[in-house]
């Protein structure tokens, strides 16, 4: 069996005010081309499907379109994470049309959605664990345990300690057990787990949210080793990559266990320009033999590139500029002096630039810290300040207006 592992939609999101909809749409739209060119069995989306608990209309209505259309190739199996809200994403899991799975509910952690081989096909169901985002706060006292070496009629189940290792740790305890079990009764079964957490040895970037609660913030990769798990679809972090999972020994469970975070399809900050954006092609049948031959990295369209681009004004409007006239910029303009109309003249000649900033060359020198106390004239502190930020002192007309403004501040405090 194949699946397709995505994660971190973020429907409804904008990048520096420009509104990504359009493009997330074209993405979908290259999701349910790949799902129903590579034959594929189910679609794993491992959460962070919105961008808020409470998304745009028009975000719900190209989810709920996106899914209708995937459906029509594969089974989809949908997880909320740490920006969903688990209530609102899930509330329709009961009537949601056959082949559409959305498991949002912490009552439904370790029973898994069980997908039948393909039509004429004697093999084994795929079982898929989806675990929605586990908020230490909720998720630890959903999935309390019985202290070991007490019955289950001794003592009433303890909250989990408050953290992301713990209520991870119970979860996968859940699916251990259950997997175990239907492992006995079929071993020729496959099993993939969906969650949503950051797990130690994942590079983050500037654009996710951050989920520290209290304790520990991070998942250990072993959580996930040792229960018999072929594949460990991840979300949360936005570039795609590979996390180590060790060799753990359970109970006799022993398999080898691949981890992947899929990343986002589009970039979502300045920090993951560099990140190569794409969705995770798994071919489960072959994943024990040979992992990295299992799993393709299916490169997502790029609507329009990100880019760091320092200059004077002049080189920026010529040709240096030339090659960046189409991307998403952040512009860091290096005149001695601020150019007038600075910004009117960079978005003229960039028009997708997001960020515009001023940075005056400035010789190397020891920084000196200067301590402004009450006896000192604003007046002074002020013409410093320009000189720090501008590199060159201010002219007699900025003192001019700089003294008007702290006269009339006084004046005003006078009269209050």
């Amino acid at each position: 069996m194949r699946i397709l592992h995505t994660s971190d939609w973020h429907l409804g999101r904008t990048l520096h005010g420009v509104d990504l909809l359009e493009h997330q749409a074209a993405h979908l739209d290259h999701l349910v081309e790949l799902t129903r060119t590579e034959g594929v069995d189910a679609v794993v989306v491992a959460g962070d499907v919105y961008d808020r608990a409470i998304p745009p209309v028009d975000a719900v209505a190209l989810l709920s379109d996106a899914l209708a259309r995937l459906a029509e190739h594969a089974h989809v199996v949908v997880t909320p994470g740490n920006h969903d809200s688990a209530v609102r994403l899930g509330f329709g899991d009961r009537v949601m049309r056959p082949g559409v799975h959305l498991r949002a509910r912490l009552a439904d952690v370790g029973s898994p959605v069980v997908l039948p081989p393909r039509a004429g096909d004697a093999g084994s169901p795929l079982l898929v664990y989806a675990l929605p985002y586990l908020d230490p706060d909720a998720a630890r006292h959903a999935l309390a345990e019985t202290p070991e070496g007490e019955g289950e009629g001794d003592a009433a189940p303890r909250p989990l300690a408050r953290s992301h290792e713990a209520v991870m740790g119970a979860a996968m305890r859940r699916v251990g057990a259950d997997l175990a079990r239907r492992r006995a009764a079929d071993p020729g079964v496959r099993a993939v787990v969906s969650g949503h957490a950051f797990v130690v040895g994942g590079l983050a970037s500037e654009s996710e949210r951050d989920i520290r609660v209290g304790g520990v913030d991070a998942v250990p990769a072993a959580t996930f080793g040792g229960w018999g798990v072929d594949y460990v679809a991840l979300g949360h972090l936005h570039g795609p990559q590979r996390v180590t999972v060790p060799h753990v020994e359970r109970a006799g469970a022993a398999s080898r266990t691949v981890a992947r975070y899929s990343g986002s399809p589009l970039a979502f900050s300045f920090s993951e320009q560099h990140q190569r954006k794409s969705t995770t092609l798994v071919d489960l049948a072959r994943l024990a033999a040979d992992p990295d031959a299992a799993v393709e990295l299916v490169p997502a369209p790029v609507p329009r590139r990100l880019a760091d681009v320092t200059a004077t004004l002049d080189e920026l409007l010529g040709a240096a500029g030339e090659p960046h006239v189409d991307d998403w910029l952040r512009v860091v303009v290096t005149d001695a002096v601020r150019p007038a109309e600075l910004y009117a003249r960079v978005r003229a000649r960039f028009p997708h630039a997001l960020q515009v900033t001023h940075r005056p060359p400035r010789p190397v020198e020891r920084e000196v810290v200067t301590a402004v106390g009450p006896g000192r004239d604003p007046l002074d502190v002020a013409r410093d300040f320009v000189e720090h930020v501008s590199g060159h002192a201010p002219s007699d007309a900025e003192v001019a207006v700089l003294r008007e403004a702290f006269e009339l501040a006084l004046a005003e405090e006078r009269s209050a």
